[in-house]
């Protein structure tokens, strides 16, 4: 039987997503790519905005075309979606014939079989399962569907923050940290696979270990990972400005190993909007960890996210926004117009902002974004810098990939040619000659598979 898997969302979803790949190739199935082959197509689903839900909804109905018109057999829904929408999803889509909720991504199989017609084992069924969240087993052996040389590491579940604008809390369920050894023991799977760059993600990374331990324990965690494994790249993602202490501002400074990059999402700076967002810590705060951040690590790179339009946002908080923006020069910088979202604070709040407005000002910080963006790169031209190669574009007939101050998926990219071509996964030192709005263009200089002559 071919079971094919559709994963949207973000790395921590697609985490799961290979944890189900793996449980299902133990238990004998085959996996396929092309879900028009496919007798079971697994749907791992994001909820967090509506744009996201809109996503996962659009997915479920182009596979359950497959349904009437092709030979598949079963759809099963999971992940975020499933868990938010659990009463919803069988009555308005009976084309779905599984629901399984976070907490039960291990009963895949399960699912699989209760779903599809077995020798001597009856007719199928529908099937849902929502075990606890708080109790399911963190981790697990997984099937990579990132590129070889480049994955994500999940230390944590859930969260614990409750901003007001966010259900994660009560898709993902309270904040749970993975014990270091156990995190210590899939690096250094991932090693051995020959992963050169590995993201440390969470839902928020930095409060990591303060449930286990006692106290925050990202810095720890990056020593014993440094210390375990060779991987050349270790990159930090989801960190909150409130938990960046001393120690891990040294452990990024002094750790070679460790990207001088970090994910600071900080969604507002006016002290109105912060409050009523539920956000820990005030304007500064934020605006101290930034100085704190680019004092010790000179060459830091801080990427961050804003939201605009929150409930009762002001021009004045709007345009104090604004200034940071253009003060602060992030090295990259994403904004989303807020989501209202059911079941958050938030979705009751008075003074819900139009959307065109919202929208508006998401343009317009991202237009101050790019030229921040441009002026950076600007200063690029000349240097050399070393690039983790990704692939080659045939069409073009050029390399790509990214720097150590560019995250997977998210940030830019760097084009390079090369006088041989260069392997998936293999570093190279380019030299940038070009600019491309928020990408660069180089030629490499040398790499491990050749040198300049």
């Amino acid at each position: 039987m071919k079971i094919g898997f559709v994963s949207l969302g973000c790395p921590k979803n697609q985490l799961d997503t290979e944890v189900m790949l793996h449980e299902v190739l133990e238990a004998g199935y085959e996996i396929t790519q092309d879900e028009t082959q496919a007798d079971v197509v697994i749907i791992n689903t994001c909820a967090f905005i509506e744009s996201a839900k809109k996503e996962a909804i659009d997915n479920i109905l182009d596979i359950a075309w497959l349904k009437k018109h092709r030979s598949l057999q079963a759809i099963i829904v999971t992940g975020c979606l499933a868990e938010r929408y659990r009463d919803d999803i069988f009555n308005e889509m009976p084309e779905v014939d599984a629901v399984l909720g976070v907490g039960s991504i291990h009963n895949i199989v399960e699912a699989i079989e209760a779903v599809t017609v077995k020798k001597k084992k009856g007719s199928k069924r529908k099937y849902s399962s929502y075990e606890p969240k708080e109790y399911v087993k963190l981790g697990g052996d997984r099937i990579l569907t990132t590129p070889d040389y480049s994955t994500y590491i999940k230390v944590a579940e859930g969260c614990d923050n409750h901003c007001a604008y966010c259900a994660i809390p009560t898709i993902r369920g309270r904040f749970r940290s993975r014990p270091i050894e156990d995190i210590v023991e899939e690096a250094k799977q991932m090693d051995a696979l020959g992963v050169r760059e590995l993201n440390i993600v969470a839902q928020d990374t930095t409060r990591y270990g303060l449930d286990l331990y006692g106290e925050y324990s990202l810095a720890k965690l990056l020593r014993a990972i440094t210390d375990a494994t060779s991987i050349p790249w270790i990159r930090l993602m989801y960190c909150y400005p409130d938990k960046i202490t001393d120690e891990l501002i040294a452990e990024i400074r002094d750790n070679d190993r460790v990207l001088k990059y970090i994910d600071l999402p900080i969604q507002h700076i006016s002290d109105h909007m912060l409050s009523a967002m539920n956000r820990h810590g005030d304007s500064a705060m934020i605006k101290g960890v930034i100085s704190r951040l680019r004092a010790e690590i000179p060459d830091i790179v801080i990427r961050t996210t804003l939201i605009t339009g929150f409930p009762g946002e002001t021009e004045q908080d709007f345009c104090e926004l604004c200034e940071f923006v253009k003060e602060t020069k992030f090295e990259h910088l994403g904004v989303f117009p807020y989501s209202r979202e059911e079941d958050t604070p938030a979705y009751d709040m008075p003074d819900q902002i139009d959307e065109q407005v919202k929208q508006d000002r998401a343009d317009i910080i991202m237009r101050e974004q790019l030229e921040i963006n441009e002026a950076r790169n600007n200063e690029m031209i000349g240097k050399t810098i070393t690039v983790l190669c990704e692939d080659f574009d045939p069409v073009g007939e050029i390399h790509f990939g990214r720097g150590a101050a560019d995250a997977p998926e998210i940030d830019g990219k760097i084009y390079f040619r090369a006088p041989a071509r260069v392997a998936p996964g293999s570093f190279v030192k380019v030299k940038i000659r070009e600019v491309m709005d928020y990408d660069l263009i180089g030629r490499a200089v040398t790499s491990d598979t050749f040198k300049e002559e």
